[in-house]
């Protein structure tokens, strides 16, 4: 296993764990990912989502299921997630490009319009993308939800951008 071995999951490895979106998910929209694999107690996503979307139930160890049907990838269960393993993802923001969205606990926070290497999940960098939204009102507790526009081939593999 990826995880216990290198501290971070590949992509094969999550979707033995994880329900994920399907493509035909992705062509409605923007959608929760859910990258979360540790069995322990936590249930903040699920009291997050007022779409009821996520779930947990009993006992709260589960690891979160999404109902893709019902996210409509609001991002609230973003910055709820204290794990910081759950995104959004919206393959329809172009023709050509995707717009990610995550959880950004570094300083400085980034800026709209600035462009930065994107990074995977073993904080490689893939391509280079464009900062399109920063969100943090006072309900997100100082974590910042930052958007990235990026080449659409890359938004299975991009997860967060490069600190400066």
């Amino acid at each position: 296993m990826a995880l216990i071995n290198t501290g971070y999951l590949e992509y094969e490895e999550l979707k033995n764990i994880q329900t994920l979106p399907d493509e035909e998910r992705y062509q409605k929209g923007p959608v929760a990912v859910i990258e979360c694999v540790q069995e322990i107690p936590c249930n903040p996503c699920e009291a997050a989502c007022h779409l009821g979307a996520i779930t947990i139930g009993n006992p709260i160890t589960n690891l979160p299921t999404l109902s893709g049907d019902k996210c409509i990838g609001c991002g609230m269960c973003v910055a709820r997630c204290p794990g910081l393993a759950i995104i959004i993802v919206d393959k329809t923001y172009s023709d050509t490009t995707a717009a990610i969205s995550f959880p950004f606990e570094y300083y400085p926070t980034p800026v709209v319009g600035e462009e930065r290497n994107a990074m995977n999940r073993k904080g490689e960098i893939v391509c280079r993308g464009k900062i399109i939204k920063v969100v943090n009102p006072n309900s997100y507790d100082h974590t910042p939800v930052v958007t990235v526009e990026i080449p659409k081939e890359y938004s299975d593999d991009v997860r967060t951008i490069e600190r400066i």
